[in-house]
């Protein structure tokens, strides 16, 4: 039987962690008892961790952990690691607020087997104007950097084999704020095995983004450096 992580960051999440748990966990049932749902807390100022650890108690395949706070790429590769060394044959990386939807697991569940990487093209986003604007501008940078066109490059819904996933967690910059873009680009640049699958992205449910337009312009500066130097490396 097959084992996926589904791997989650979270940063002050107690308005939706709750919630989230109930709404995934029912994927790890279905799939498997070695199956996990993978939440790692990055270092929260709420209460999400607790509200986690009183979860787990629930929840037995619930797997939590708790780091210092270091954003959301690099707390992706953390979780990222640990489902691999834990034996997963697949990852799935989603987010924790709630902006989407587990019933569209399933379609891509079903098609694992024809691809190495499934990656969700979000429609109708409900995320902001400004977000879909990043997106727009990112798309750009990369056809400009990498001449390849990836339509949605961070899209927090992506399916990815294991045994693929190690060799790029070798190449993707350890310290990345987005390591999920990285790994886009260079599976489609590579012409593996991959599908974009159109998904729905709704509103954050709950609390307040932790990405501001500060925040934004720092992510965008140093992805600027991971990306000429890894060009200069592939």
């Amino acid at each position: 039987m097959e084992i996926v992580y589904i791997v989650m960051p979270a940063y002050n999440e107690s308005d939706n962690i709750q919630k989230i748990v109930m709404e995934w966990y029912p994927i790890i049932e279905k799939i498997g008892d070695k199956s996990k749902l993978l939440i790692v807390d990055d270092s929260s100022t709420d209460n999400t961790f607790q509200i986690l650890q009183d979860l787990q108690k629930q929840y037995k395949n619930l797997e939590i952990i708790t780091k210092s706070n270091s954003g959301h790429g690099i707390t992706c590769l953390y979780a990222y690691n640990i489902a691999i060394l834990n034996g997963a044959d697949w990852i799935f990386q989603t987010d924790s607020d709630g902006q989407t939807d587990p019933n569209e697991f399933w379609q891509f569940w079903k098609l694992r087997e024809e691809y190495d990487f499934l990656i969700g093209l979000r429609n109708n986003r409900e995320d902001g104007i400004s977000r879909i604007l990043v997106t727009k501008i990112l798309r750009i940078i990369l056809l400009l950097i990498f001449k390849e066109n990836i339509p949605d490059a961070n899209t927090p819904f992506r399916l990815i084999r294991a045994e693929v996933l190690k060799k790029y967690l070798k190449i993707i910059p350890k310290d990345s704020f987005l390591a999920n873009v990285i790994m886009s680009t260079l599976i489609v640049k590579d012409k593996l095995r991959f599908i974009w699958i159109p998904i729905n992205f709704k509103t954050r449910q709950g609390g307040v983004n932790s990405i501001n337009f500060k925040k934004i312009i720092k992510i965008g500066i140093k992805a600027l450096k991971d990306f000429r130097m890894i060009k200069k490396n592939i």
